[in-house]
């Protein structure tokens, strides 16, 4: 993950160092033997304050699903609306994910931490007290953003906290943990405040959890500034190409492909595109340095990140509108629908490392997407009336795949490329991932609609079709250009 200090850059005191003794002028005292080893340098107040805020914005992104329905019938959104709330969050995410690790690097991981801390955490009430979807939209641009800055600062943090690699593994371990548990409460959670409270309850809760870890960071040292280059210009020209590109595929199924606004936004996101290429090609230290993109290891991976999170955040998507819109479940049943199949994602990815050590990387990696496919493939005889027994069950495939997959490219990814570049290879990667799932949301949504805004069961197939087109593509790939373990 971007943002993650080397070793070796680390200022945390070493471990069992007494002051008095490295004084100078001091005598020089031997050891005792009986005295008791100073402490570690490790602060669980920072795990605590990095694992509530990856909880948090992981929360936001599946409670903000259920709640969709609640926003549409509020604020008398369309399809479109509701495709940006989640969408305008995903692309800041996705965008500014590239270079939200030399922030942290630059203005130290404890600063940065609590400045993206404080901005999610205004920009969760404004979503809150939204008039209307315009409002919720900018809102939910500025979450995004400061989503994309708290992500590898907590990390940074554990980094900094924890200098012991054990410790720190152990420490990152429950990170990782606490993201799975919120992506498992998260619809829950969001059912239970939309039905019991509104649906800016799903927001209003954010508030508290802020001011909580602004809090403990008052008890967190403060965090060394590195020096780290800002690609300014690549920064610019992504944000733009994402956005055109996903306003482009959002509007298009609402206003028409051919439509003014849809063609402009489609030249921008091809001319920000080239201008994106462009400059990472002449800048000394570009955030996406192309060499490293022909190497196979990367470009594939990368292409299966895009298409495993396409697959299951266009997924949720479907389902959350499948569940109350067409099958009429309240917002609670329909969270608690998400629950086995969370479990089941928590505990693939545990066994993915496991059956890597078995079998190997690459067919981990084929296997997974093909379980995706199938997947797709399993949802198309979806109906009103389909049994739920049966839905859960057809859920399994959805559960497996993506989580097989990912643990066992992001480590082929890591280790294709050096030491020094691990950072932003990962960020690269979490950043296609985040676009996969944008672009996913939009084009569901774009099918979705059907006369009178409901739902259309023919749009969902046909964007089950899509995805699983994607991902037998790159399963393809993978086999083809992926080398053996």
């Amino acid at each position: 993950m971007p943002g993650i200090p080397s070793p070796s850059s680390s200022t945390a005191p070493a471990h069992g160092r007494d002051p008095e003794m490295s004084a100078p002028g001091s005598p020089r005292r031997q050891p005792d033997r009986a005295r008791p080893a100073a402490p570690p340098t490790r602060t669980p107040v920072a795990l605590v304050a990095s694992l509530l805020g990856f909880t948090v914005i992981t929360i936001d992104v599946s409670a903000v699903n259920i709640a969709l329905p609640a926003i549409r019938n509020s604020l008398n959104g369309g399809m479109a609306g509701l495709q940006w709330v989640v969408d305008a969050y995903t692309l800041m995410f996705a965008a500014l994910m590239l270079s939200a690790g030399a922030i942290a690097d630059r203005a130290g991981a404890r600063r940065a931490y609590a400045w993206g801390v404080a901005l999610f955490t205004l920009a969760s009430l404004g979503c809150a007290l939204a008039p209307g979807i315009g409002v919720l939209v900018a809102a939910r641009v500025a979450q995004g953003g400061a989503a994309a800055v708290v992500m590898p600062a907590s990390l940074a943090l554990i980094r900094q906290a924890y200098e012991d690699a054990r410790e720190r593994a152990r420490a990152i371990a429950l990170w990782t943990v606490g993201g799975s548990v919120a992506m498992a409460a998260g619809p829950v959670l969001g059912g239970l405040l939309t039905e019991s409270a509104s649906w800016r309850a799903v927001f209003l809760l954010n508030l508290p959890v802020g001011v909580v870890i602004l809090g403990l960071l008052v008890r967190v040292p403060h965090s060394p500034r590195r020096p780290a280059a800002l690609d300014g210009a690549g920064q610019v020209t992504a944000v733009l190409a994402l956005a055109g590109l996903t306003f482009a595929v959002i509007e298009g199924g609402h206003l028409g492909w051919t439509s003014l606004p849809v063609v402009i936004a489609a030249v921008l996101a091809v001319a920000s595109g080239f201008a994106f290429r462009v400059v990472e090609s002449r800048h000394r230290q570009p955030m996406v340095p192309l060499a490293m993109l022909t190497n196979r290891q990367v470009s594939v991976p990368l292409a299966v990140g895009f298409a495993v999170n396409a697959a299951f955040y266009g997924g949720i998507f479907l389902l959350g509108l499948y569940y109350q819109q067409l099958r009429g479940l309240s917002g609670i049943t329909a969270g608690l629908m998400f629950v086995p199949m969370s479990v089941v994602v928590t505990a693939s990815n545990l066994v993915s490392p496991r059956l890597v050590e078995w079998i190997g990387r690459r067919p981990v990696i084929v296997a997974g997407q093909l379980v995706f496919t199938a997947a797709m493939l399993a949802m198309l005889p979806l109906a009103a009336h389909t049994p739920v027994w049966l839905v859960l069950l057809l859920l399994l495939p959805l559960s497996i795949g993506g989580a097989l997959a990912v643990p066992a490219l992001t480590a082929l990814l890591i280790d294709a490329v050096p030491g020094e570049r691990a950072g932003t290879a990962s960020g690269l990667l979490n950043s296609l991932r985040q676009t996969g799932g944008a672009l996913a949301v939009a084009l569901f949504g774009s099918l979705l609609s059907g006369p009178g805004g409901g739902f259309s069961l023919p749009g969902m197939r046909l964007g089950l079709l899509a995805v699983a087109t994607l991902l037998l593509a790159t399963a393809t790939l993978s086999r083809l250009l992926l080398p053996r373990d």
